[in-house]
């Protein structure tokens, strides 16, 4: 039987985006491939974002949290996991172990994260530094300058996207330039983009409109979980791409369909901070008959 089976779950969401906080602190289980996607399929657990809490690695930190997609892939950040994350660890009884904290250092495989609390529901990430280079997003071909890259959507004398930014925030991003966010359909132009050649580990995906020099209408087609109501590192990408761009300040509102979101590029050393709110909708546990077979 996994040892999965009838062990404890958060369901929570950060603006909508559907995360599950899982404890295996405490024990060396890891979760599958196969075990994310039969927990994803499952209405009571389904996920954007499952993020696995694992005994801290590095010195000084409070935790390892290993960020899975709904396709059962591997990603290296996800801001709205991991408010999610802070609260559950900061004020669930059963994860918190009782410690009263404001700050938590958590370890992903894009390095070392801090995030503090700033009410109950709400929490700033500190997502780190952004990065820029074309080799570090990755990206294939070399581009001296990766506010825009050379791809394209469409005809050539009439594309319908193009030359989008490219920045890497834990995960690859691509962010076009649109006047009206709605007027594609990104269900069908996210799944080519992803996995398109140029972006060797698959990338993040969104659509842009600069409102005014503080406020950012974005969404986007996340990869490995496809459209999303919100996307914490996407909405840090799509920041740092615009004062690149010298489109807005360093600190605006970044509007995705589930809320909004602070995101402030700080000068001093160049982390991208991430305010926003968290929501606990139920906790639960996995039906051993979820794991037939996909340990």
């Amino acid at each position: 039987m996994s040892v999965l089976a009838n062990r404890r779950f958060l369901k929570m969401n950060g603006l909508g985006n559907e995360i599950v906080v899982l404890d295996l602190r405490g024990g060396t289980a890891r979760v599958s491939e196969t075990e994310a996607r039969a927990i994803a399929a499952d209405p009571r657990s389904h996920f954007d974002q499952l993020m696995v809490l694992h005994d801290p690695v590095a010195p000084g930190t409070d935790a390892y949290i290993r960020i899975l997609n709904a396709d059962g892939s591997e990603a290296g950040a996800c801001g709205n996991g991991m408010r999610c994350v802070a609260w559950a660890m900061m004020q669930d009884p059963q994860m918190s172990g009782g410690l009263a904290r404001d700050a938590l250092w958590l370890e992903t495989r894009a390095g070392i994260l801090c995030a503090s609390r700033v009410s109950d529901w709400e929490f700033t990430v500190d997502m780190g530094a952004p990065r820029l280079g074309w080799e570090e997003i990755p990206l294939r071909d070399y581009f001296p300058d990766t506010r825009y890259i050379e791809l394209q959507i469409g005809p050539i004398d009439a594309p319908i996207l193009h030359s989008p930014s490219a920045v890497n925030m834990g995960n690859p991003h691509a962010i076009f330039w649109v006047d009206d966010v709605e007027a594609y359909d990104l269900a069908r132009i996210g799944p080519m983009l992803e996995f398109h050649p140029i972006f060797p580990d698959r990338a993040n995906i969104s659509l842009a409109h600069v409102v005014s020099r503080t406020h950012i209408r974005l969404r986007v087609w996340e990869r490995g979980a496809g459209l999303t109501r919100a996307c914490g590192s996407a909405a840090c990408a799509a920041l740092v791409a615009a004062v690149r761009q010298k489109f807005t300040e360093r600190e605006a509102t970044v509007s995705l369909p589930g809320g909004d979101l602070i995101i402030a590029w700080r000068e001093s050393d160049g982390h991208v901070l991430m305010t926003g709110p968290v929501e606990l909708e139920w906790e639960d546990r996995f039906a051993p008959e979820l794991f037939t077979g996909a340990a």
